[in-house]
């Protein structure tokens, strides 16, 4: 198990270090001066070129990208041109609420969307399936954006249910999670849909298995044949769906974030792309890549846990 996490870890680093780099030289290759963008249109040429020199922006690229690396080793990702504070401790202001919140909604999408796939396949065929099934395409069809505004409109704005805007006041759990609501089901409402198809399409192979047929045999109640030995398997495609999720949900969480004016990630980094604001922008991004990248990676852990097979095959051993 070991020899497992340690091949995947390093897999993930150099996932990691690609993408970064990648998102490095696509940033700057957005046409238009940066220092113009930044300083606005009645910047001197002495202002811009100051500018640009503060910020390392008449470097080469591979100069550039390689100051960014160095930095990173020390833990510096810069500073803002424009409050002079320090990358680092503007990211991880804002990283607690797209956290928060891509729990809250992959969090609850699992809490619905595994219910009923599992149910589906115990009752394949029947109206309750049927009636998931179309449910579930709905539910995907539908872009978050779209279910965010109208949440917003219906249950904030017209009825006034939920509030419409903020993350809620600081230090007031119940208000931050009364906040959280409308956000958490735009952003994870597909993913109930998405969920459920997954492990009713898992469940329906897991039940035709040898070792289901055995354990049917033996008299065990039908539940438990269900519970841990079919669910447990059929679990596998689902975790590593929802490890891949929550990297997606982060860069999801914009809209949501816009939508009902939440602090967070996202937000920030639509900020600093319109303002051209390299080092947020390169910090917003290492730091949700981050994320994704390790949400991956415990998401294989878990499934080679379940299933010592997965880590056999790559050389894990046991």
């Amino acid at each position: 198990m070991l020899r497992f996490i340690i091949r995947r870890g390093l897999l993930s680093l150099l996932i990691l270090f690609l993408a970064v780099s990648l998102m490095f030289g696509m940033i700057h290759m957005v046409p238009g001066d940066p220092a113009t963008v930044m300083l606005g249109p009645k910047a001197t040429p002495e202002m811009k070129a100051e500018f640009s020199r503060r910020l390392g922006l008449d470097q080469p690229l591979p100069v550039q990208l390689g100051r960014f690396y160095a930095g990173l080793a020390r833990g510096d990702l810069g500073v803002d041109p424009f409050t002079d504070r320090q990358v680092t401790v503007i990211v991880w202001e804002q990283l607690p609420y797209t956290l928060v919140l891509v729990l809250a909604a992959i969090g609850g999408a699992s809490l619905f969307g595994i219910p009923l796939g599992c149910f589906s396949a115990i009752r394949r065929n029947s109206l309750l399936d049927r009636l998931t099934a179309v449910m579930s395409v709905a539910f995907i069809a539908i872009p978050s954006f779209v279910v965010a505004l109208y949440l917003l409109l219906w249950l904030a704005v017209k009825w006034r249910w939920f509030p419409a805007m903020g993350a809620g006041e600081a230090g007031n759990l119940a208000d931050q999670a009364w906040h959280l609501v409308l956000p958490a089901i735009a952003l994870g409402l597909g993913w109930v849909g998405y969920i459920a198809r997954m492990v009713r399409a898992s469940m329906l192979e897991v039940m035709e298995e040898n070792h289901i047929r055995t354990a049917r045999a033996f008299g065990l109640p039908e539940r438990t044949v269900i519970v841990h030995y079919a669910l447990r398997i059929a679990m596998l495609p689902t975790v590593t769906i929802l490890g891949m999720g929550i990297g997606t949900m982060l860069s999801g969480a914009l809209f949501a974030e816009i939508v009902f004016s939440r602090p967070g990630i996202g937000k920030l980094l639509f900020e600093a792309v319109q303002t051209r604001n390299y080092p947020i922008v390169m910090g917003s991004v290492l730091v949700t890549t981050g994320f994704f990248v390790l949400s991956t990676l415990v998401s294989d852990i878990i499934n080679a846990m379940l299933d010592p097979r997965l880590r056999e095959r790559q050389g894990g051993g046991n």
